[in-house]
């Protein structure tokens, strides 16, 4: 279904050239080697762009690269310079004698193909190799700006490279054909073709190899079965196993303009849309990317993708919301992450955009808190780095725990159950660190209120946006109770307090009440003597508020709370917290503390 899926989309991009066709790959090249019909090497086209004030490679389709990573396979009609000219940047002996094996596999594939040629283009290239050495490489026509970029080749007099020329073309073909395996039935398709023995490498996951890592690829003894090697095992056409990884390329193509593609912890996310113009399909490319990665710094934007989430939440269709939008447009979503030389699936999915716009309508729904603690929605990477240590400034990526990120995004695309580690991870790590941001506590909030949506056994209580006095919930009622004493404790010493007790007691006050509650309650009476004298009106009211929070508690504090109680606590702290400060700006004093932005 996946391969199925981007052998269509391959289809697709080919159609409106944006991929190259089958049989090359875009590349990054510097330098077109000009050469005249004898050989000689006249001159050099630097054919580097300009990207701000640094001049960049240049994107061009060339016949595609042979799989390598410590072998030597010299590529067709292109190349870099150790294979092209036999020269390499690098200082060290090893590297030098490694440049002057590469060239001469380069010289050795092409005398091969070569042979027997009259295009004049393909002639003058093989007079030149017959005629250079490594020893020329100098000025005035080449120099050390060369070293190690990548060469294509040109006839003088002529726009065209060496490579576009039509007898090259029918020889990238024959070698082509000459490199496939066996006929065999193509497990995606269905139809009988020669079979790839190596799939072409995918490139651009964060974290796998930088020549490329495999999602089909049979390397060792032990993958094999029935004595078929390599390929044979998962027999994939040649042109098939082309289109998809050609496909996945372009969608992992890096680039500020890319929004195909978005990384979310260890998961490299793409997407695509499949509707019945360009147009409706860059629409549906937009709207999706906006949803799972809103943007943070429009706020309006924000606000308008706000008004869309709120539109959808009502039952309101797409079309009525964008006319660009039309139904059964289709999104297919897949979540990559490295594995040595290969890659995993996190997750794959697949859908009509209506259906995931709800899906993250009601993530987003599950998340509000009120007041918003954040100036636009939280995507999903960003939520991820709440699981993260807070101190943490870089690198915080490598801190999430592994594969959280797929579970994380799964099940916000099919609207299933947050990943259990979730609550877990993010309760750990507000007890270890003390950092109750608002990104968290929404986290947790959104767990607990899913679960009791979703009809989990045992999670039955109501979990707010906003304050609820009436909720008995002990883990709610003591996080409110807890952010009420931490109240009592700031206005009583003021500025002399150097660590509050959310400092000193959260974590222990969130997991084993029945150990720290009795004696903050006795540190609170202290305070609150202090205050009949200093603020009485505020004594006042700060004892009524901990005598309404503490009679919809039990006799007994818990001598433990389970985690979704300490998610609920985490709630009730926040809320609490939030209504005080919300108070506070009522009557004209800043809001200080609001967090997640």
């Amino acid at each position: 279904m996946m391969l199925s899926a981007l052998l269509d989309y391959y289809h697709r991009l080919a159609e409106r050239r944006e991929v190259p066709p089958f049989g090359f790959s875009e590349e990054k090249i510097s330098f077109a080697l000009i050469l005249a019909p004898d050989g000689r090497l006249i001159d050099v086209q630097d054919i580097r762009e300009l990207s701000g004030k640094r001049l960049v490679p240049k994107s061009l389709p060339v016949p595609q690269r042979p799989k390598r990573s410590v072998n030597i396979a010299a590529c067709l009609f292109w190349d870099k310079t150790s294979y092209v000219l036999g020269v390499t940047g690098k200082p060290e002996e090893k590297a030098k004698q490694r440049a002057t094996k590469e060239h001469q596999a380069f010289k050795d594939l092409h005398r091969q193909w070569l042979a027997g040629e009259t295009d004049a283009g393909l002639l003058a290239l093989l007079a030149f190799l017959e005629r250079w050495s490594p020893e020329d490489f100098g000025p005035p026509i080449v120099n050390d700006d060369m070293l190690d970029a990548n060469l294509v080749f040109r006839l003088d007099g002529e726009e065209r490279y060496l490579h576009e020329r039509p007898a090259a073309r029918v020889l990238r073909a024959r070698m082509i054909g000459g490199e496939t395996g066996a006929d065999a039935t193509c497990l995606v398709t269905g139809e009988r073709a020669p079979i790839a023995r190596l799939h072409p490498s995918i490139k651009g996951v964060d974290g796998a190899q930088t020549a490329g890592a495999s999602i089909v690829s049979f390397n060792l003894d032990a993958f094999d079965s029935y004595g078929k090697k390599q390929g044979e095992n998962a027999p994939v056409a040649e042109q098939v196993a082309f289109a998809y990884t050609t496909a996945l390329n372009y969608l992992l193509r890096r680039g500020e303009h890319n929004r195909q593609r978005i990384q979310i912890g260890d998961a490299t996310v793409v997407f695509w849309a499949q509707a019945e113009t360009h147009q409706q399909e860059s629409e549906a490319e937009r709207v999706f990317a906006d949803l799972l990665a809103p943007p943070a710094d429009d706020m309006q934007e924000a606000a308008k993708l706000r008004g869309v989430l709120e539109a959808v939440a009502k039952g309101q269709p797409l079309r009525e919301i964008n006319a660009d939008l039309v139904e059964g447009t289709r999104i297919f979503v897949l979540g990559l992450a490295p594995n040595a030389s290969r890659l995993s699936i996190r997750f794959w999915q697949t859908g009509s955009l209506e259906y995931f716009t709800r899906r993250l309508a009601e993530h987003y729904q599950d998340l509000a808190m009120e007041p918003r603690p954040w100036k636009t929605e939280p995507a999903v990477w960003r939520l991820l780095y709440a699981t993260a240590p807070s101190r943490e400034v870089n690198d915080k990526a490598k801190k999430i725990p592994p594969q959280l990120a797929g579970e994380l995004t799964r099940a916000i695309l099919t609207g299933g159950r947050y990943p259990r580690p979730l609550l877990a991870n993010v309760v750990m790590r507000m007890r270890a660190d003390g950092d109750i941001s608002g990104v968290r506590v929404a986290l947790c909030k959104a767990v607990l209120a899913r679960d009791r949506r979703l009809g989990v056994k045992g999670i039955n209580r109501e979990v707010t946006m906003s304050l609820d006095p009436e909720s008995v919930a002990p883990g709610y009622r003591l996080g409110r109770l807890f952010a009420v004493l931490e109240n009592v404790q700031r206005s009583a010493l003021g500025d002399q307090v150097n660590a509050t007790i959310r400092d000193r007691y959260y974590g222990a006050a969130s997991a084993t009440p029945a150990a720290i509650f009795p004696v903050l309650l006795r540190n609170t009476q202290h305070h609150l003597g202090r205050l009949r004298k200093d603020k009485p009106g505020l004594a006042v009211t700060l004892e009524r508020e901990i005598g309404e929070i503490m009679d919809g508690l039990s006799t007994a504090f818990p001598r433990s709370l389970r985690i979704e109680d300490q998610g609920q606590f985490s709630i009730g702290y926040y809320h609490q917290t939030q209504a005080r400060f919300t108070r506070k700006c009522e009557k004209g004093a800043p809001d200080k503390k609001h967090e997640g932005e």
